[in-house]
């Protein structure tokens, strides 16, 4: 049996519950991954009422989707971020706005009860970010120490940690989504990150190839390097357009400008090879879903939508159950 397709909702959050899910069902899609802002999923009703989750669940049955996790990328951001400014006032209760230690305040405890609402919910992964208060130090100019990173990292440990702990108690796993602007955005970064909380186990990635692909790491290597930790997967494109006048940090320009370094893609329209990361999964032996994280700023978001679950199905396959020249040995 292939894996499940299904749509996560971050991108459509403007649109009821109610109206996304009878519209993902009629695209083809087997389920949502319900983002835990607009009315898709709110944590902290989750965490505590039961009848919240069921009726929640309820619309999605009503049109014959599921779910296998929720995310939460907002409130995440705010744990480790070092400014909290006003870049995002929106992420979290207006009361917060404009007070960076409120925000992150709100947001370890909203993370915990992410994971309550999870568990509620009957799901085992939560996808997010972590934040992190070192990227700004990503060019070491000023000169930064290797203490800085280091400290960088331990904080990240001292704040989510104690997070990780309901999360345990809640029996629900954490996927970071490989990322900039998280203490994970590339290999080499996601195995210090890994360290840094001593491999718990509560604690793996949500796979993305998209955040990888223009960065120009190797997005099948990643999932070799981490074949126990790949809790969820994001199905998203991305194409490097350099021209030799841009380049890969974007020159400050906007999703969609013809004139950045890279940008993202429907499904099948960037640079990314998907069979060999359908590959890699059936190695590592991934059964979970496939989900489309839709974003093309050049192209209409329900054209794009219905054609990336075709494409999903289209390129997902089963490993072989014998090898291919068993029959040989007859």
């Amino acid at each position: 049996m292939s894996r499940p397709v299904t749509l996560f909702t971050g991108q459509w959050a403007d649109l009821p519950l109610e109206s996304l899910a009878k519209k993902a069902s009629a695209w083809g899609y087997d389920g949502l991954e319900l983002a835990c802002w607009g009315d898709h999923m709110e944590v902290d009703k989750a965490a505590v009422d039961k009848s919240y989750c069921r009726n929640q669940r309820s619309i999605l049955e009503k049109h014959n989707l599921k779910l296998f996790a929720i995310s939460n990328h907002l409130a995440g951001q705010l744990v480790c971020d070092p400014n909290n400014d006003a870049r995002s006032d929106a992420f979290a209760p207006r009361e917060c706005a404009g007070d960076a230690e409120k925000k992150r305040t709100w947001a370890v405890e909203t993370m915990k009860n992410t994971a309550r609402a999870a568990k509620n919910m009957g799901v085992q992964v939560v996808n997010g970010f972590t934040g992190s208060s070192i990227w700004h130090m990503l060019y070491s100019f000023p000169p930064v120490s290797p203490e800085m990173i280091e400290e960088g990292f331990n904080y990240f440990a001292e704040m989510w940690n104690p997070i990780f702990d309901i999360f345990d108690e809640c029996g629900v796993k954490f996927a970071l989504e490989v990322h900039p602007t998280e203490i994970a955005f590339d290999i080499i970064t996601a195995q210090r990150a890994l360290k840094a909380v001593n491999n718990r186990e509560t604690f793996g990635f949500n796979f993305d190839p998209s955040h990888l692909h223009w960065q120009m790491v190797d997005p099948v290597r990643f999932i070799n390097e981490f074949s126990d930790r790949i809790y969820h997967v994001h199905m998203k494109d991305a194409s490097l357009q350099l021209n030799g006048k841009s380049g890969i940090l974007s020159s400050h320009l906007d999703f969609g400008d013809p004139q950045r370094g890279w940008d993202f893609r429907s499904l099948g329209r960037g640079g990314i090879d998907f069979e060999e990361i359908i590959r890699a999964l059936n190695q590592i032996g991934y059964s979970g879903p496939l989900s489309v994280e839709w974003e093309d700023s050049g192209m209409d978001r329900e054209h794009g939508a219905q054609e990336a679950c075709i494409f999903t199905k289209d390129v997902d396959f089963e490993p072989s159950s014998p090898a291919f020249d068993a029959a040989f040995d007859n």
